[in-house]
Order: C-alpha cells, then sequence, then structure tokens
C-alpha cells in the first residue's frame, strides 16, 4: 500500500491492527480530521463500513474518549458505537456515521428542524447527573488558560501587537467578569465543542454527535452558544435569538434553568460565554496555523471577530475592552470592516 511505502509507521501498525481485528480485505481511505492531533479513515470491507481513528497515545489518550462516549449513550443520544479497541497502540474501530455534517446540510429551509434537534440533544446531555468525579470542572484556571489562547496567539503572535501596561490592565479586568459570569452560571455536561462541524445529519437518531472526549462540567450557556453563534456558520441575530428562546422554554421545563432566572440573566449569560469561547477560538486558530501548519482555520477570524464585535460594544462593562481589541485589530491589518458589524 501507499502508506507502506512512504513508511508512516502509525499507518503500518493500523494495517496490522486492522488485518488482525477484522480478518477479511479491506479498502482505507482518509477522512477529514479535526484540529487535533487525531486522524480518521473509512475501512470499507464486503460486510460492512467503519471509521478507524489513530490517536497517538502519548498524545491523544483514548481513555477520556471511551468515558464520555459511555456517558453520552447512557443518556440516549447518538455518538458512535465502539466496535474495536486498542487503548494501548491508541486505535478505535467506530461506527461510520457517515458525511453528513451539519455545516453542509444547514440552509434556511433545514435550519429550524436540525437546531430543533440538536437543542433536544443538547437538553439530554445538560440533564445527566455525574459525581464530582466523573468530569472534571470548567474552572477558573482553565477559563483564564483558554483566554490566554487568545492573547498569546493572537494579540501577540499574529498582530504582533506592544501590549501597554494599560492594556494589560484592561485585559484582565475584562477576563475576570467573563470568567465570573461563567461560574455563576447552572453547571452542567459541557461537550465543549458542540457545533456544526461535530453534529452530523443521520438516518436514524439525528444528531449523531462527535468529537466530544474533551466534555468537562460547566457553564449551561457555553455548549448553546457554540451551536447558535459558530465560528463557521452565521445567522441573522434576530433567528438566533428565536432558536436561544426555543432552547430557554425547554430548558425551563426540564428543571436546568431555575425558574425565578430572568431572561436578561440568560442573554447575558449566553452573550459573554461566547466572547469567552470566541476568544479562545481565535486563539487556537492562529494556534493551528503557526504551530501545527494547518491555516485553513484562519479564513473563520473574520466571522468570529464579527461574534465580538457584536456582543462586547453592547455591555458597558466590556466596551473598555473592546475599545482596545478593536483599535489593535484595526492598526494591525485586520478587516476595517468589522468595525460597523456592531450595527
Amino acid at each position: 500500500m501507499t502508506a507502506k511505502r512512504v513508511g508512516d509507521r502509525r499507518l503500518l501498525k493500523l494495517h496490522q491492527w486492522l488485518e488482525e481485528t477484522i480478518a477479511t480485505a479491506y479498502k482505507i481511505e482518509p477522512v477529514a480530521g479535526d484540529a487535533s492531533f487525531r486522524r480518521y479513515f473509512r475501512v470499507t470491507t464486503s460486510a460492512g463500513r467503519w471509521v478507524v481513528m489513530d490517536a497517538p497515545p502519548e498524545r491523544e489518550p483514548l481513555r477520556p474518549f471511551l468515558k464520555v462516549a459511555s456517558l453520552l449513550a447512557d443518556a440516549g443520544l447518538h455518538a458512535p458505537s465502539i466496535e474495536a479497541i486498542d487503548e494501548m497502540q491508541g486505535f478505535l474501530l467506530l461506527e461510520d456515521l457517515g458525511s453528513r455534517l451539519y455545516l453542509t446540510e444547514l440552509n434556511d429551509s433545514s435550519a429550524d428542524a436540525l437546531y430543533g434537534a440538536a437543542m433536544t440533544a443538547l437538553i439530554r446531555l445538560q440533564q445527566l447527573q455525574l459525581s464530582a468525579d466523573q468530569l472534571p470542572r470548567y474552572d477558573a484556571a482553565l477559563l483564564q488558560q483558554e483566554l490566554d489562547l487568545f492573547y498569546d496567539w493572537f494579540l501577540v503572535r499574529h498582530l504582533h501587537s506592544p501590549l501597554s501596561a494599560e492594556f494589560n490592565s484592561t485585559w484582565q479586568q475584562g477576563c475576570q467578569l467573563l470568567i465570573d459570569s461563567a461560574l455563576e452560571q447552572p453547571q452542567v455536561v459541557v461537550h465543549r465543542d458542540y457545533h456544526s462541524r461535530n453534529l452530523l445529519l443521520v438516518e436514524h437518531h439525528t444528531p449523531a454527535i462527535i468529537d466530544f472526549q474533551d466534555a468537562l462540567i460547566g457553564p449551561v450557556s457555553y455548549d448553546l452558544v457554540s451551536l447558535l453563534r459558530d465560528c463557521y456558520i452565521d445567522w441573522p441575530q434576530p433567528r438566533i435569538m428565536a432558536w436561544f428562546e426555543h432552547y430557554s422554554q425547554q430548558a425551563r421545563q426540564q428543571g436546568i434553568l431555575d425558574a425565578s432566572t430572568q431572561p436578561q440573566q440568560l442573554v447575558q449569560w449566553f452573550d459573554w460565554m461566547g466572547v469567552q469561547r470566541h476568544m479562545k477560538a481565535i486563539g487556537i486558530f492562529c494556534r493551528l496555523n503557526y504551530r501545527d501548519h494547518k491555516a485553513a482555520y484562519m479564513a473563520d477570524i473574520p466571522r468570529t471577530w464579527g461574534y465580538l464585535a457584536r456582543v462586547m460594544g453592547q455591555y458597558s462593562e466590556l466596551q473598555p475592552l473592546w475599545q482596545l481589541l478593536n483599535r489593535l485589530y484595526i492598526r494591525e491589518g485586520g478587516c476595517a470592516s468589522l468595525r460597523f458589524s456592531v450595527d
């Protein structure tokens, strides 16, 4: 096979494992991967089709994936079933969920139904009652670590910004506001990357859910803003807020949100959680570009920055930080039109 000719040692090991596991002739082809060190292949035989995950154990241990997959299955959610495991080598043979990502299936006609299904699944995920030791906490240190990705990789590495003492003071004040907002929310199971590239339209039990291994216990608004203010697809604000209201009603009915929580408080949690997530995402996109040589994600920064512009200018508490950020972005070559996206 080609892989053997080019000397890909892990792929050689994967072929050896597949030959032992499937024990029949097969065809293998790469599947588009994610932003991690994992990679995926579709395996086809005369008896069926699967997806195999190659997760180098020293970089992407399988234990978190296996643990969360079990939790999702217990909740009645559609995670890929696991057909075979070699945890030591980092190989998984998984149910093939197809290739109909939400990202390619969403349009004006399909969006209400697809987002409705995704929010129903999200409610079910958030209803999981877990003991304190089953998943890590989305604590203040981790929230700050994610914000630091934006500072280190976007502001410093990408924009080459000279950051003053005034900026750093305003930055820390803004970060603390976002962290406090996240921690004061009801804490639920958080997928942590619940968006159109990790949800699939399948024949039965849509959506199928992937890339869930980083799940935590964290803010109730996190996955919702990840879904509705997606870094890879955007929608008019009135439509987003209609979906937000639909979710809010379901969440209240299921006891995820307290009936006494004021609607404006929910909106602020949603907005401010989005600011934290979108800063993190921009930092990750830059890190993928500069460290991992995955430049394609840079094209998603303008959309993601637009979410920051739309939200931060609406809140007086966040305006000092936003004014400094926008000034840096414009001065260092960002898209000048984003100055007007708050309208």
